[in-house]
């Protein structure tokens, strides 16, 4: 995910440089246009004073004629480059509206991939606090694992104390057993003298 925002940042960061790049073409467009402007309106001051050297021409007499053909090239050279400066200055314009529109895409493209970074990074965030929570639950489900295993030796281990107690008692009900036993058995042979005694004292008076 890091590498992700980390793509993202540079993704944006060329949109950037490419929005700045269209901008300075832009303006370098707008220049150009105005120096084929000014070209443009050179040849129209050429084309003027080529037409008044025609005029002169007319008026120069002998000379005039030579004088004209040279005035007649240079008219033809202006109008030619006013064509030109005209053709070149159309395509500026188309040109600068292009690059326009791409300035206008590429800063759309910026601000998208702006939000993208941004929604990538507040992934980014969420990714890490999830992370952490992970780690948390881990910790405790350790602790959890950690309580139960003493929990399961503390149930072993009473449930021995149990059996000892257990056999404790039933050994305990047997020693009773035998002195409840004993005890009868010493009654039955004191009875038995006392019924000796008291026949021997019968006897005795009689």
């Amino acid at each position: 995910m890091l590498d992700a925002a980390g793509g993202a940042a540079q993704g944006g960061d060329v949109v950037g440089r490419v929005v700045t790049t269209m901008a300075d073409i832009d303006t370098s467009s707008q220049k150009i246009a105005e120096i084929i402007g000014v070209i443009d309106g050179i040849a129209f001051q050429t084309n003027i004073l080529a037409l008044n050297a025609a005029v002169e021409a007319a008026r120069a007499g002998e000379q005039g004629p030579g004088f004209a053909v040279v005035a007649s090239e240079v008219r033809t050279l202006a109008q030619r480059s006013a064509g030109a400066a005209k053709e070149i200055k159309h395509l500026i314009q188309d040109s600068v509206t292009r690059i326009g529109n791409g300035a206008a895409l590429a800063s759309e493209a910026g601000s998208t991939m702006q939000q993208v970074v941004s929604s990538v990074q507040r992934v980014t965030d969420i990714m890490s606090e999830i992370t952490s929570a992970s780690r948390e639950q881990a910790a405790g489900i350790t602790q959890v694992n950690q309580t139960v295993t003493q929990m399961d030796e503390t149930t072993q281990q009473n449930a021995a104390l149990v059996e000892e107690a257990t056999a404790a008692a039933r050994a305990m009900e047997d020693q009773a057993t035998q002195l409840v036993d004993a005890v009868a058995v010493f009654r039955l042979e004191q009875q038995d003298q006392l019924n000796t005694l008291l026949a021997n004292a019968r006897h005795a008076y009689t």
